[in-house]
């Protein structure tokens, strides 16, 4: 059964009010979900809030440790303030969702793709802000996985090859496809091939359209250095994607 705001307001009311957390204060057994052996999930509060009329549906593996400080002090912030649990939800996606140099990096690549051309729009940078209506994020795992203590990077171990892990692929993250508005339109972009290998199983099991996958986008983390290298390799073949691809968004800039 899937975790909510509402099993840990009480949790997140002890807490005190700051704009970020450390490890020894939010990895604590009260948001510890599951753990077995050297893998611990521990709830974060950005995976909630969801927008069925997105056309883009970017997908992480699990948000890290700086994903989940930054939102469950935002729901902190929204607790202090007595704002409806909707809202605080909806707050967190917003200051959660690929925070930071990822975000920047996000926007950089699909920028250079001629993403925003097809969507009608200036840039990426405003499927974050005004034009995030067109948007929805997402992780594999809603939650934040650890492995001994250090954030997992979905290779070891793989996805699919650990039961704990890959029970969210199939109880959290295909019910939240099939909950969109024309699903079957949607570009997913994977970031990374953590995650680009699930989504073509699951492509190839038949539980998500073809052809909507825009294959050889690499993980925007800083600390990938072979991003760049990744990046103009597959460029060239992601354009190509992307211009034959029937888009149905398309607005006047």
């Amino acid at each position: 059964m899937k975790k909510t705001l509402l099993d840990y307001l009480d949790v997140i009311q002890e807490l005190p009010q700051k704009d970020k957390y450390d490890r020894q204060e939010i990895l604590i057994n009260e948001f510890l979900i599951e753990k077995d052996e050297d893998i611990e999930i521990y709830y974060a509060p950005h995976n909630e809030y969801r927008n069925p009329h997105a056309k883009i549906f970017i997908i992480g593996i699990t948000p890290g440790f700086q994903q989940m400080s930054t939102a469950i002090a935002t729901a902190r912030k929204g607790v202090e303030l007595n704002l409806p649990s909707e809202q605080i939800q909806y707050e967190c996606k917003v200051a959660g969702r690929f925070s930071g140099v990822i975000r920047k990096n996000i926007i950089q690549m699909l920028d250079e793709l001629e993403l925003p051309y097809y969507l009608g729009i200036k840039s990426t940078s405003e499927l974050f802000s005004k034009e995030d209506n067109l948007l929805h994020t997402v992780s594999l795992i809603p939650y934040s996985v650890f492995i001994n203590k250090k954030n997992y990077s979905g290779h070891t171990p793989k996805l699919l090859k650990c039961s704990l892990l890959k029970k969210y692929i199939y109880e959290n993250f295909i019910e939240e496809y099939r909950s969109l508005i024309n699903k079957e339109d949607i570009l997913l972009i994977p970031l990374g091939r953590a995650v680009e290998e699930v989504l073509i199983q699951l492509e190839e099991e038949g539980l998500i359209s073809k052809n909507q996958i825009l294959l050889g986008f690499p993980h925007p983390s800083g600390a990938n250095v072979n991003r760049i290298i990744q990046f103009q390799e597959n460029k060239l073949m992601m354009m190509d994607y992307l211009r034959k691809r029937n888009w149905i968004v398309k607005k006047n800039i």
